[in-house]
């Protein structure tokens, strides 16, 4: 008696997805807690979590990193830890107050520095590219 090859493949694939989840949750946890730490801390919103973020997408993208990186770090941490719902929610809050123009600050302010993070990750990922991410996960 054989072992049925789509049941079998069915179980990888089922491991497989069961691996990115917990590479995704085991990055959230972190993303979520400074994103947490750093509104408690320095009171800010969005603008430090987004740029941050950003940045950290920015060098991924430049450096190439393998798939399970990405699942890691992108999706996990860096989804955990950036914000455009708050960001949006609370530009309009502030339009609400009728202080429109600190929701066009924030918008600005937080729109032009995730671009310039985005870009010097990207730049900074580019400089050099060792394979040296592809054995660590």
């Amino acid at each position: 008696m054989t072992a049925d090859p789509q049941a079998s493949q069915g179980s990888l694939s089922l491991r497989a997805e069961l691996e990115e989840l917990l590479l995704v949750a085991i990055g959230a946890a972190p993303g979520a807690l400074l994103r947490w730490q750093v509104g408690v801390h320095l009171h800010d919103k969005d603008v430090f979590v987004n740029v941050l973020g950003a940045l950290i997408l920015g060098w991924m993208v430049g450096r190439r990193v393998p798939p399970r990186w990405q699942l890691l770090v992108g999706i996990g941490f860096c989804g955990s830890l950036t914000t455009f719902s708050s960001w949006m929610v609370n530009s309009v809050a502030l339009i609400g107050q009728g202080d429109w123009a600190s929701a066009l600050g924030l918008l600005a302010l937080t729109l032009g520095l995730g671009l310039g993070g985005a870009a010097a990750g990207f730049g900074v990922g580019r400089l050099r590219r060792p394979g040296r991410f592809r054995s660590l996960l």
